[in-house]
């Protein structure tokens, strides 16, 4: 039987997007029944051990998930052999996931949109600097992204 899999979403402080998509992305597992490890990381180390923007955390709260509990962390070397999918949210983590990545490394890297059809490349817009509309246009963007990635991974491997 093949691994479980196990996505690592990934943006730079790990405050804002990858925890909205971390939360997207577990809640869409959950109603297909996936089977699936769930984390997400920054680039940058300015926010570690720090919980998720207020901003986020309220937002993911409306939509019925608690990211409260959630803590900042910075991408590791380990993380490259840990998950089978590192999924970044924009072109610019994207590199910087490309030039950490360690030889050997059996991670797939994406960009989160590049899973759903006409949003090829597309980055996630980052919330962080502007208003509570920015955070809304980021839950819509990581939430079709969740859900057609756990598609994707339920064809593969689901709980019976």
């Amino acid at each position: 039987m093949a691994e479980r899999p196990a996505v690592l979403f990934v943006c730079l402080g790990n405050i804002c997007r990858s925890p909205l998509a971390e939360a997207a992305f577990t809640r869409e597992a959950g109603e297909l029944g996936l089977d699936v490890a769930v984390d997400s990381a920054g680039t940058g180390d300015w926010h570690v051990g720090n919980p998720p923007d207020e901003r986020a955390q309220a937002l993911a709260e409306r939509h019925g998930v608690d990211i409260s509990g959630y803590a900042a962390r910075q991408v590791e070397p380990e993380d490259f052999h840990r998950f089978s999918h590192i999924v970044a949210l924009d072109r610019e983590n994207l590199a910087n996931l490309k030039r950490l990545r360690p030889a050997g490394s059996t991670a797939t890297l994406s960009l989160l949109l590049d899973h759903v059809d006409g949003r090829e490349g597309e980055p996630v817009a980052d919330p962080y600097y502007g208003g509570a509309d920015g955070f809304e246009t980021t839950w819509a963007d990581v939430s079709s992204g969740a859900k057609a990635l756990a598609a994707s991974l339920a064809g593969q491997r689901r709980i019976s």
